[in-house]
């Protein structure tokens, strides 16, 4: 065996490592996220059937509530709240959802717009899709579970890109596709199972890293560290379009609460009367509704009550495809100040919220939701015929990771490449030095850990 082909098979032994290890710590992850990601796929389905009893309620002839009177009777059904958001209906016949809150906590509040009967009534974060979004972005876990979250999808990236690396066809010359492009199915089960871990792998990889890095701003620490980039490079934005995780939202849900209620005391202070009558002609909120309505924002369309004295009504149009959706501010008089759409945003967030469009399956629509479903089966068949491969193929008394030959030179161009990857995915770099380190350990410290986990054995030297 040539110098040259004693190298290859270091490195490809070498490679395979860090695969099987990272499919063993990421597997379990990889099916939790692809189950609870297919099914948020479809939140616009699922919650269209469960809010459906709420649609189409008005009765024709009857006159509606103004706006006020609708918000007086949702915060009235939370003792302790104040309004938080109008959500304009989608037709003129439906129910008006409201989001009421005390503090951080959200209610969203379903009102007839004829009669003000209050049809139904939950807490924000109880929510079905809810639940599913914290499930999937931070197992209901806060931040360490948004951690443990980023560190999988990272060491996902590493298992994809060193998998490419094992799948490359090499000395196959005349050999045909057959276990490349598509998988063998008369080769027994011992071929099967490989053909299917690897072509599946090779057809997924470039939609599976796409979907993870766009998930990546939802992150807590990847997203902290891409604001922190952002104020440095002078390119943060005033108001970010997508979630940064639950502690964030909870902060930003209580600051919209304690802006709101500081109104509310110097309005009925000063003037004698709430912030829905700020105006001399009238309740404001009633004429910013009216107003919204007729700037045909992508459903669903929310207005938000100013938090300060002199600011302005919100409108924001919430749609699932973020390329479409508009922010208007809206004076007490009804008159529109100023708008900001999807263009006028900074190109880092037209990016993200494309990404994210498209990691929710929203920008498409059905065609996404499919693809991306796609996706997710094929990561779920990876991770099951990887569990299958290792089951077949383990050894007695070993975990089964391939055993390492002598060390390897270290190429620059490999370092760099480890290093910008370490940048990128600060997590990523953080937990492979704590991986070093403890290999280290354990070859020093515990010999046999080290040959059960396939370690290269650590050879004192003697004098």
């Amino acid at each position: 065996m040539s110098e040259a082909t004693v190298r290859h098979e270091r490195w490809f032994r070498a490679v395979w490592r860090w695969h099987f290890y990272a499919g063993i710590f990421c597997l379990p992850f990889i099916l939790w996220l692809s189950v609870t990601g297919g099914i948020y796929l479809f939140k616009p389905q699922i919650e269209g059937w469960l809010y459906a009893p709420y649609t189409h309620v008005a009765q024709p002839g009857m006159p509606m509530l103004a706006p006020e009177k609708i918000v007086a009777a949702g915060t009235a059904a939370v003792p302790g709240s104040v309004l938080h958001k109008y959500v304009l209906p989608e037709a003129p016949d439906d129910a008006v959802q409201l989001l009421v809150g005390a503090g951080a906590e959200e209610t969203r509040v379903w009102v007839h717009p004829q009669t003000g009967q209050v049809l139904k009534k939950v807490t924000e974060e109880d929510r079905f899709m809810r639940v599913i979004f914290r499930l999937h972005g931070e197992l209901l876990a806060g931040k360490w579970g948004s951690a443990l979250v980023e560190i999988a999808a990272c060491w996902t990236i590493v298992m994809i890109l060193t998998g490419l690396f094992l799948w490359w066809p090499r000395g196959r010359a005349g050999k045909g596709l057959g276990g490349i492009a598509w998988p063998r199915l008369r080769g027994g089960r011992r071929i099967f199972w490989r053909d299917m871990h690897a072509v599946t792998g090779l057809w997924v990889s470039l939609a599976a890293v796409f979907l993870i890095a766009s998930g990546l701003p939802w992150a807590k620490n990847w997203g902290d560290y891409l604001k922190q980039v952002r104020v440095v490079t002078r390119t943060a934005a005033y108001r970010q379009d997508w979630s940064a995780g639950s502690e964030a939202d909870a902060k930003a849900r209580a600051d919209l609460d304690k802006g709101v209620r500081a109104m509310l005391d110097e309005h009925a202070e000063h003037h004698g009367m709430t912030m829905m009558h700020v105006a001399p002609k009238g309740p404001a909120l009633d004429r910013v509704v009216t107003r919204a309505i007729t700037l045909g924002l992508a459903a669903p369309a929310e207005v938000s009550p100013p938090t300060k004295i002199g600011g302005r009504w919100l409108v924001q149009s919430q749609a699932e495809d973020r390329t479409r959706r508009v922010s208007v501010e809206i004076g007490d008089d009804g008159a529109v100040i100023g708008s900001q759409g999807y263009g006028d945003r900074h190109w880092i967030d037209r990016a993200v919220g494309f990404g994210v469009a498209v990691h929710e399956g929203a920008w498409l629509g059905l065609l996404n939701q499919l693809v991306n479903l796609l996706v997710l089966i094929g990561l779920v068949l990876l991770a099951v015929s990887s569990a299958v491969l290792w089951w077949r193929r383990r050894p007695q008394g070993r975990l089964g990771a391939p055993a390492a030959k002598d060390p390897l030179r270290h190429s620059w161009a490999l370092v760099g490449a480890t290093v910008l990857l370490g940048v990128l995915l600060p997590l990523f770099g953080i937990t492979l030095a704590l991986a070093a380190a403890f290999e280290l350990v354990a070859r020093r410290t515990a010999p046999g850990i080290a040959r059960w986990l396939g370690l290269r054995e650590y050879v004192r030297n003697v004098t």
